[in-house]
């Protein structure tokens, strides 16, 4: 199944955080990793979005919507970049859609998200997604800065050039295949407020900061949908539960 859409406001937000505290991957997924000072790391990216004109197959149908990816840096069965999908949220009524649809296990949320292209330069806003517990970033524009993968453009690349992106399904992984596209990021400032609404996430954190994070205000996406023959899951990551409210800061890369 291919599928076009355009996400507005897409929001890059990434940690690298300890191997040692990430949760077991789905065979024949492995982790990406990278030193960082005297640790193996890996790379954790959320992203928040609006979905713009989902279109399936059939031309007259399209969805639109806010949504967060929770994504772990993995290499796949063919030693490539690939990213795996921890977590998807969605609002509840767009779950069902994605299920029947795409076959996408997602969970529904309530999404506060702001118009960043009204936005100043020295203006802060929040991102909001809720469930229970909750996801708060506040951000504003930054200055692009080197990080323990290079420089900005190697960072940027080392998270955006990943083709393939991996979603367990039931006791399988579905694979989704996208296009390259051109992007010109705006480097972010990055505050965390709260980060108990992605269980996964938490566990892992150390307290370190927050690795980099940028925004994309319009980013055209094509991809397909495939079924990828795998043994059984041999973990399923749970996705929400409460927790004490974190607060984090750092400077955006």
């Amino acid at each position: 199944m291919k599928l076009q859409t355009l996400l507005r406001d897409a929001l890059f937000v990434n940690w690298a955080l300890p191997c040692d505290k990430l949760p077991e991957l789905p065979a024949p997924l492995r982790y990406q990793r990278h030193r960082e000072g005297k640790d193996d790391r890996v790379l954790a990216s959320v992203l928040l979005s609006r979905q713009m004109g989902l279109q399936f197959s059939l031309p007259f149908f399209r969805l639109s919507y806010p949504q967060l990816h929770l994504r772990f840096s993995v290499f796949d069965a063919q030693g490539d970049p690939a990213f795996y999908v921890a977590s998807l949220l969605v609002p509840a009524w767009v779950a069902p859609a994605t299920a029947m649809l795409a076959r996408q296990r997602s969970m529904g949320a309530r999404f506060r998200f702001p118009a960043t292209a009204r936005l100043r330069s020295d203006e802060r806003w929040r991102w909001s997604v809720r469930n229970g517990s909750a996801f708060e970033v506040e951000g504003r524009f930054g200055a692009p800065t080197a990080t323990d993968l290079g420089g900005w453009d190697d960072t940027v690349a080392y998270v955006m050039e990943r083709p393939r992106s991996y979603i367990p399904v039931g006791h399988r992984l579905r694979r989704i295949d996208s296009e390259p596209v051109q992007i010109e990021p705006r480097p972010i400032t990055a505050e965390i407020l709260d980060l108990s609404l992605l269980v996964a996430l938490e566990e892992a954190f150390d307290g370190t900061p927050v690795h980099s994070a940028w925004l994309c205000p319009s980013l055209p996406m094509v991809f397909e949908l495939g079924a990828v023959p795998t043994p059984k899951l041999r973990t399923a990551l749970p996705q929400t539960a409460p927790s004490s409210r974190s607060r984090l800061s750092s400077q955006g890369g």
